[in-house]
């Protein structure tokens, strides 16, 4: 039984980590989706669990768990924040942000290793 488990666990993250890969993807080529078929179903998968086997059934189902379980996950997290709509999903709508105000895109000084903020910021350290 544990070895159905671990199929089933390697096909989750599998899953998972194919939808991260294609949701933060710009472009996309049929050689991409060659890779990734490749990936989920190729000879190293099918030499694992055998697919007249339970082992590769499970491998499919955690494969399925994991893709949609990113999916009705980041689905929850833009349903809870109350300045992401789902439109969001549709077209990469984001939200403003009043001055002052960080959004994700938004680059925040580095603190270093120091956590004093930058060199040129440091009066610690004058030039």
């Amino acid at each position: 039984m544990s070895a159905e488990w671990g199929a089933f666990f390697f096909g989750a993250v599998i899953g998972w980590f194919t939808y991260f890969v294609n949701r933060y993807r710009t472009e996309i080529k049929l050689a991409d989706v060659a890779s990734i078929l490749g990936a989920i179903g190729g000879a190293a998968v099918l030499e694992l669990f055998p697919s007249d086997t339970v082992l590769f059934g499970a491998y499919g189902i955690g494969l399925a768990v994991g893709f949609f379980a990113y999916f009705l996950l980041l689905l929850l997290f833009v349903m809870i924040n109350k300045r992401f709509t789902l439109a969001w999903f549709l077209d990469g709508r984001r939200p403003t942000y009043a001055d002052g105000e960080m959004g994700p895109d938004d680059q925040r000084p580095s603190r270093g290793m120091s956590g004093r903020g930058n060199d040129d910021e440091n009066p610690r350290n004058p030039r």
